[in-house]
C-alpha cells in the first residue's frame, strides 16, 4: 500500500509511518529562557507595537510621537493596523487613507499590481499607511493583518531604510492575527498605552501577558513601556506599570486643550508648540526604552488598584437555583425509578 503526496510523488506507507516515528522521537527542544530582558533591540530599524484598548487614544499619541520623530529628523514608518483605518486620521489632517487590503482588492480585479505609492502617503517627513480591514460581519481582522503583512513583504518592507516603524494594533482583540508582531517577533518591543480605568488596564496586562507567554516560548519581545492617556492625577495606571515592571515613558493630561485641538485634528506635538516638550520627552524615551520582560497582574491584583467602590468589589455571588432559573415554585417529584437491592 502507498500513499500519495501530490501528483507526481508516492511514498510506501511503511516508509512513512517509520519517518513519522522517527520524527516523533527527536527529542523538544527547550525554550530559551536566558533572555536579557534589558538587552537593546539588534535590529537597525526599531519595529515597535504599540497597543491599547480601543478609543484610548493610540492614534492620537502616535500620530505626534511621530510627527515629533520625524521633526527630529528620523525617518518615521507608521502602519494602522486597525480595521478602523483611523490611526493616520490624524496625521492626515482628518483626511481617509486608502487603506492595502481595499486597494489590494482593487487592483487585483483590474489585473494591476499595487506599488508603494498607491498605499503609502506622508506628510513633513512621516511616511503613514493603513493595512486596513473587512466590513463588519464580512471577515476576520486578524486575517486581514495578516494579508496585510504578506504584500508589504511583497513591496520590498524587509529592504525599507527607516529609523523606526510604529505599529498600531488594537489590543482588546484577542484574534491572533492581532497577536503577530508579538507571536512571531516581527518586533523588538511593545509598548502599551493606557488610562486611569479598570478597562485600558485589563487590556495593557492581556498584553503584557502575551509577551510573558511567548517568551516563555523561546520569543524575544519585551515591554518598552507605558503611555498614560487623559491623565487625571488618580495614580491607578502608574500603579499598575510599577506592579507589572514597566516604566512609564509618558503621562499625557486629561487637559481640555490637548481633546478640542486633536478633535479638530490638529497636529500638537510640533516643535515650538506648548506640548513638544512632552512629546519631545517621550520620542527620546521610545527610542530609548529597553524591552522589559513584563510581570502580568491576577485578576484580584487589578481590581485592587482602583477603590471597592469604583469597581463593585463589594458584590456577592449569589448561587441561582432550579426555581429561579424556571421563574416558577418547583416541586421535587419522587422519581419512578425502580431500584433492586443486590440478592
Amino acid at each position: 500500500m502507498s500513499t500519495s503526496l501530490g501528483r507526481d510523488a508516492t511514498i510506501p506507507l511503511t516508509d512513512l509511518t517509520a519517518a513519522l516515528r522517527a520524527e516523533a522521537a527527536e527529542p523538544v527542544l527547550e525554550p530559551d529562557y536566558d533572555h536579557d530582558p534589558g538587552a537593546s533591540p539588534a535590529k537597525e530599524t526599531q519595529v515597535i507595537a504599540i497597543y491599547g484598548k480601543g478609543g484610548i487614544g493610540k492614534s492620537f499619541t502616535l500620530a505626534n510621537l511621530s510627527y515629533m520623530m520625524a521633526q527630529n529628523g528620523k525617518r518615521v514608518l507608521l502602519i494602522g493596523c486597525d480595521p478602523k483605518s483611523d490611526t493616520t486620521s490624524l496625521l492626515f489632517g482628518g483626511r481617509a487613507c486608502p487603506t492595502i487590503i481595499e486597494t489590494s482588492s482593487k487592483k487585483k480585479l483590474a489585473g494591476e499590481p499595487v506599488t508603494i505609492g498607491d498605499v503609502c502617503f506622508k506628510r513633513d517627513g512621516v511616511f503613514a499607511m493603513e493595512l486596513g480591514g473587512p466590513e463588519v460581519g464580512r471577515g476576520c481582522g486578524g486575517r486581514g493583518i495578516i494579508h496585510g503583512f504578506e504584500l508589504l513583504e511583497k513591496l520590498g518592507f524587509h529592504e525599507w531604510g527607516f529609523d523606526y516603524v510604529l505599529l498600531d494594533f488594537l489590543g482588546d482583540v484577542v484574534c491572533g492575527g492581532f497577536g503577530l508582531p508579538i507571536a512571531r517577533d516581527m518586533c523588538q518591543k511593545v509598548i502599551v498605552v493606557g488610562s486611569n480605568d479598570l478597562q485600558s488596564l485589563y487590556v495593557a496586562n492581556n498584553v503584557c501577558s502575551a509577551v510573558e507567554y511567548f517568551r516563555r516560548l523561546g520569543g524575544n519581545v519585551g515591554v518598552a513601556g507605558m503611555v498614560i492617556n487623559k491623565d487625571d492625577g488618580t495614580g491607578e495606571a502608574q500603579a499598575f506599570a510599577a506592579k507589572a515592571g514597566i516604566p512609564v515613558l509618558a503621562a499625557i493630561p486629561a487637559h481640555d486643550d490637548i481633546r478640542r485641538k486633536s478633535a479638530n485634528y490638529e497636529i500638537i506635538g510640533r516643535p515650538g508648540t506648548d506640548w513638544a516638550p512632552l512629546f519631545d520627552e517621550l520620542a527620546t524615551n521610545v527610542a530609548e526604552a529597553a524591552p522589559h520582560q513584563p510581570t502580568p497582574l491576577s485578576q484580584d491584583d487589578l481590581l485592587n488598584l482602583f477603590s471597592g467602590d469604583a469597581v463593585g468589589r463589594n458584590v456577592v455571588l449569589e448561587p441561582a437555583s432550579f426555581e429561579d432559573m424556571c421563574g416558577r415554585e418547583f416541586v421535587d417529584k419522587p422519581s419512578l425509578e425502580v431500584v433492586y437491592d443486590d440478592a
